[in-house]
């Protein structure tokens, strides 16, 4: 039996390509953040999303070309709480939390909490992930921080369109941001599809899927993009749920039969 492959030492130098896909994931982060402050909601959200791809080109590439190193997983990690910790948060707040001090000082307090706390929550999310070995590879612990942001983001993207949300309206962003923030931290498993098989046969009507998405975000970009990410965050509480029920009727004892 052949011997395990030695895991690659993780280089100390600093590779170009990956960290240019990493710079492209903050400066649209930045870029989030600048445009909800001049009120451009629009490109926020798209900024956020653009973040994401890069978020996603930096790791494939340094696998890809083996420059992995110490240095780009440490970058990578404050980039993503730019992008997808603070600038989400920001988003929300200039929205619409900030508003919500035009009906009382407590909604106005709860708005920027729920704000920061969705910003804090992504960063223990993040250092989690960074200091914790998973245990199976096919899961995450927690939505991941990317996840939240485009349900945040695509959230305030949809409701731009708004003229005046109103007090209902408001709310909702916030408790959208806040709800976002706590499955960031919570416990529940996510696939993080690491382990999909791009290479072997689907079905196709699974395959009509991946058109039928682009179509849809072509179409209506934050409408799909929310529901998308919107059922990934819900999928995490819901196969909780289905599992403590199918351990619930394991345990439960049978019942003899009369005599």
């Amino acid at each position: 039996m052949d011997a395990p492959t030695p895991e690659r030492p993780r280089s100390r130098a600093i590779y170009l390509l990956p960290n240019l896909f990493t710079t492209g994931c903050l400066f649209s982060g930045f870029y989030a953040i600048v445009a909800a402050i001049d009120g451009n909601y629009e490109r926020a959200g798209f900024a956020v999303f653009a973040a994401m791809l890069m978020d996603t080109l930096d790791g494939r590439v340094a696998r890809l070309t083996r420059t992995e190193s110490a240095f780009g997983k440490e970058y990578d990690s404050l980039a993503d709480m730019v992008s997808f910790g603070v600038a989400p948060a920001i988003v929300a707040y200039q929205w619409g939390v900030v508003r919500l001090f035009e009906y009382g000082q407590v909604w106005g307090r709860v708005g920027w909490l729920a704000a920061f706390f969705y910003a804090a929550c992504a960063a223990l999310r993040l250092a989690r992930f960074n200091t914790r070995t998973a245990a199976d590879k096919r899961f995450f612990e927690g939505l991941p921080s990317p996840s939240a942001a485009a349900i945040v983001s695509a959230f305030i993207w949809s409701s731009s369109e708004w003229r005046e949300p109103g007090l209902a309206g408001l709310i909702m962003a916030a408790l959208v941001t806040a709800t976002a923030g706590f499955l960031m931290v919570s416990s529940f498993g996510y696939n993080s599809f690491k382990k999909l098989d791009a290479e072997g046969p689907v079905r196709f009507a699974t395959f009509l899927l991946v058109p039928l998405g682009f179509i849809l975000i072509a179409l209506y970009p934050p409408t799909a993009l929310l529901a998308i990410f919107g059922t990934y965050a819900l999928s995490g509480p819901l196969f909780w749920v289905l599992k403590r029920m199918r351990r619930g009727q394991r345990r439960e004892p049978q019942e003899p039969d009369a005599t």
